[in-house]
């Protein structure tokens, strides 16, 4: 039987193509008819470059922002450097429609549309149920439904932070991103393709002004120019483009998942680990992984193997981030400053946390 993938998004579609190119004809559904908006800061690294010109994209082409630098902000101290590799920013509704291109092209077949109301393991290796009635049979099942969970395979993870997203216009960035520190949590600032920008923020559970910022465009954006004069500053003529911000909660950043598991469950994209936010390279480690599952699949590997390869080749830069993001929530000037005074550490930090070749 064939392989299963639930999730259409980067680290499914990489998978997809992994095991379309070698003449696997997985079959991949998808619960959204069409690629949207994602909860996502939509930055890509010089990893997740690699990675996709490796799968037939050309990020130019496609659209995307060149980004080169950094700035950082916290109260009235701000910090600043180059990138000491070549970025990009685009919308993951261009990204995941391409790379789903790209999967169909490779002998993968699509089901967009439909939900997963229920997977189960089966004697030959696993069933999906879907929302319109399909039931699917697979010997294997490819888990890539990012952030989200599907019922009765969460991760074994704590309550995480909730992370929003909110598009704005009015705001002028050039090639640079910015990371701004405010009380419960930071944001990421990055230019948006067709101009304007991308807000998206980590805020811990029990943040003030959490619930209202989560449906209030002006309340999230006054929240963030309150944490620093780089905020005020950048944000001085920002408009919302969206009606309330997007958000999903639960986000268990700096969870790596084990070896454990369902056989024949492969967890890829988020799934598999949740990558600080700060850090960027999200998109990138689910690609990484999505690729690294199929590849596996058809070396005749176990989950286990897989989930315990991923682990290993994240660690060493999934704890670089972690530090990056306590600081940010503990001592955010410390770390601006840090960014200031040693802009060469920053690059350092910088390139050792694209996990995406690990």
């Amino acid at each position: 039987m064939r392989t299963l993938i639930l999730g259409g998004g980067p680290a499914g579609a990489a998978a997809a193509i992994a095991l379309g190119r070698a003449g696997a004809a997985p079959l991949l559904v998808e619960r959204a008819a069409q690629p949207a908006e994602k909860v996502c800061g939509e930055f890509l690294g010089a990893d997740a470059a690699a990675l996709l010109a490796g799968l037939g994209l050309d990020l130019a082409a496609l659209g995307a922002v060149p980004i080169r630098r950094a700035i950082f902000g916290a109260g009235r101290h701000r910090g600043a450097f180059t990138l000491p590799f070549a970025a990009w920013s685009l919308p993951r509704a261009t990204l995941d429609s391409a790379l789903l291109q790209r999967a169909a092209a490779a002998g993968a077949e699509l089901r967009c549309g439909a939900a997963a109301v229920a997977a189960e393991p089966i004697p030959a290796g696993w069933r999906l149920r879907l929302s319109d009635g399909a039931v699917l049979d697979g010997a294997r099942l490819v888990l890539a439904t990012g952030k989200h969970e599907m019922r009765g395979l969460a991760r074994p993870a704590p309550p995480g932070a909730l992370g929003l997203k909110l598009a704005l216009d009015g705001v002028q960035l050039d090639d640079c991103i910015a990371l701004l520190a405010f009380g419960g949590g930071y944001a990421g600032l990055q230019p948006r393709a067709g101009g304007g920008a991308n807000l998206c923020l980590a805020l811990a559970p029990g943040a003030s002004g959490l619930a209202q910022a989560a449906r209030d465009p002006a309340a999230l954006l006054e929240m963030v120019r309150q944490g620093s004069a780089l905020a005020a500053t950048l944000l001085r003529a920002a408009r919302p483009a969206w009606m309330r911000p997007m958000a999903v909660a639960g986000v268990p950043y700096g969870y790596i998942h084990g070896a454990g598991g369902p056989a024949g469950l492969f967890r890829v994209g988020d799934q598999a680990s949740v990558v600080p936010s700060l850090c960027g390279d999200g998109i990138a480690m689910a690609l990484a992984s999505g690729q690294r599952a199929g590849l596996a699949i058809l070396a005749g590997g176990s989950e286990a193997a897989h989930h315990a390869a991923w682990a290993r080749a994240v660690r060493p830069g999934m704890r670089l981030a972690g530090l990056a993001d306590r600081l940010i929530a503990t001592a955010p000037a410390a770390l601006v400053l840090a960014v200031a005074g040693l802009p060469g550490l920053a690059g350092w930090a910088a390139r050792h946390t694209r996990m995406g070749l690990a």
